[in-house]
């Protein structure tokens, strides 16, 4: 591939990672590829001054997707990329993270080729890794953690997935989409046999102003996310070097606000 991307090849797709928020983690090439696009075809969590790259004659077309809620089925995706293609249009699919993990990317490029078009691939930064670095919590450590997992929490029949070796000493499980099953998964992972008291990150908006880093214990998971009111988009991150990052320990402050309580009804 080369290293630069050649804005007089007309007719295709290039399918572009934009981080998990914040534009200045942004690719050099993410950014070449938003200049040239004729069509920006995009994710509903993208920073609008990512959108703002693309030159201001490009038409800009969301199909945000939401829990349970879609603009478009991912077929009608599919399907717009490829009509705009066939215009000529260089397209744009701009989406948030990388396209590759858990974003449908592969999908999209088996429409494209299947439609006998040129596609290529910008990776992004994964919002394992951005939020991860945001707060400080290393993913993998000489000392605690030599292996790493990313799993999705929306997936169906969470109950007959065996996640026995994702999690526990020496390993990292980092969770996407996981904030509305958060209870169930805490439930999965100690049926599966990672101990109750295994540290546990939640990173809300990681990267995105408003962004929040709590830890607690994955026994405490499911009403941590509660209490705290915790929205999408999150991750969660369960293992040893949790208790490495600069997340904020809920569990030491639930337990200091209870003790409180306690004191004022004696």
């Amino acid at each position: 591939m080369a290293t630069l991307l050649d804005p007089t090849q007309r007719g295709r797709v290039i399918l572009v990672g934009a981080g998990p928020g914040d534009p200045g983690l942004l690719t050099v090439k993410a950014v070449e590829a938003l200049r040239s696009a004729d069509v920006v075809v995009h994710d509903g969590l993208i920073d609008s001054r990512v959108l703002e790259i693309a030159p201001e004659t490009a038409q800009r077309i969301s199909v945000a997707k939401q829990r349970a809620r879609h603009t478009l089925p991912q077929e009608a995706i599919n399907a717009l990329i490829v009509a705009h293609v066939k215009t000529g249009a260089i397209v744009v699919r701009l989406k948030g993270g990388d396209p590759f993990i858990f974003g449908r990317g592969g999908e999209e490029v088996e429409a494209v080729r299947a439609a006998g078009l040129p596609v290529e691939v910008v990776p992004g930064v994964s919002a394992a890794l951005g939020c991860a670095a945001e707060a400080m919590l290393p993913l993998t450590h000489r000392d605690h953690s030599s292996a790493v997992s990313f799993v999705a929490g929306q997936c169906k029949g969470l109950s007959e997935q065996d996640w026995s070796g994702l999690a526990g000493q020496g390993r990292t499980l980092v969770i996407y989409m996981g904030v509305a099953t958060a209870a169930d998964i805490a439930d999965k992972l100690m049926a599966d046999g990672v101990a109750p008291d295994m540290p546990v990150a939640v990173l809300e908006r990681g990267t995105c102003q408003g962004a929040r880093a709590m830890r607690t214990l994955l026994a405490d998971l499911g009403p941590m996310v509660a209490r705290e009111e915790v929205k999408s988009p999150a991750i969660i991150v369960v293992g040893e070097v949790v208790t490495l990052s600069d997340a904020e320990n809920k569990l030491a402050r639930f337990a200091a606000q209870a003790e409180a309580l306690r004191e004022l009804e004696a």
